[in-house]
């Protein structure tokens, strides 16, 4: 592709998409075309460039989500479930524009309409942006097939006092990659909470615990314990920075050096494997 790569950037003024923001605006090749904002922002009306880092950009920060993704070429999403699906939804009419999302706490209905999507669209959703984690994800899938019987799988979650939903995306795409690891549906042996008394634990449960507090940027850890010895799979984020950098390349892997990707649901898991 020898011009810039046109991004329409949903959710920007949350935490994870101001730092997608000023990714791109410091990457060569890559632009913000248009950025979607909730009615009532500040931000609303005013050039995107003023928000991010300072510096004016010619772009213009709307309400209206058809006015955020006219002209691009791909579209971020680091917004909420509600905005997600509305977004999808006006893509199709668009002419199936990649999709690549960052939003967690989709309900079922929801996750439903997303896999739907990428019927006819590409579609990448990333529980986690970070190569990291994507790294940690594919270990952890790994390490699960040890005999169920004999390890216990447990995991836990920190996140700072803002963050909505529990478990975090995170914790369930791990939770995930260690049920596809011993074969089984993560909704059919996840333990969500313990309170009161429980009786013994339940064998192949995968258990999950929950941290909120202060600012913690994110931190996961899945523990396989056994009788006598225990293999800790962590990862934990210094830097917001981290995530915002696995969206760029979550981006440029989408977009193909501008053939593009066929219509599929894709993680980063696609992204690390090149």
């Amino acid at each position: 592709m020898n011009r810039d790569i046109q991004i329409a950037l949903l959710g920007m003024t949350g935490r994870l998409g101001g730092a997608i923001g000023r990714a791109i605006l410091a990457r060569p090749g890559l632009a913000i075309s248009g950025a979607s904002v909730r009615s009532g922002s500040p931000v609303e009306g005013g050039d995107i460039g003023r928000f991010l880092t300072g510096e004016v950009t010619g772009v213009t920060a709307s309400v209206s989500l058809e006015t955020a993704l006219q002209g691009c070429d791909i579209v971020i999403d680091a917004s909420l479930p509600e905005l997600t699906m509305s977004a999808i939804k006006l893509l199709k009419k668009m002419g199936n524009i990649p999709f690549v999302s960052g939003v967690t706490g989709l309900n079922s209905a929801q996750q439903d309409a997303l896999i739907a999507a990428a019927g006819h669209s590409p579609v990448l959703q990333a529980g986690n942006f970070s190569l990291g984690v994507a790294m940690a994800e594919r270990l952890v899938r790994e390490a699960a097939s040890l005999p169920a019987e004999d390890w216990d799988i447990e995991i836990e979650e920190s996140h700072h006092r803002r963050k909505a939903d529990a478990p975090s995306g995170t914790a369930l795409l791990l939770g995930r990659a260690a049920a596809t690891g011993r074969r089984e549906s993560l909704d059919e042996v996840a333990d969500w909470a313990r309170h009161g008394h429980t009786g013994a634990r339940k064998p192949g449960q995968i258990g999950f615990a929950v941290t909120r507090g202060g600012g913690i940027i994110g931190e996961h850890a899945v523990r396989f314990l056994s009788e006598m010895e225990e293999i800790t799979i962590s990862h934990r984020a210094f830097d917001r920075a981290v995530f915002a950098r696995g969206a760029v390349e979550a981006t440029l892997w989408m977009i193909n050096a501008g053939e593009g990707r066929p219509a599929g649901l894709y993680s980063m898991q696609d992204v690390v494997r090149g």
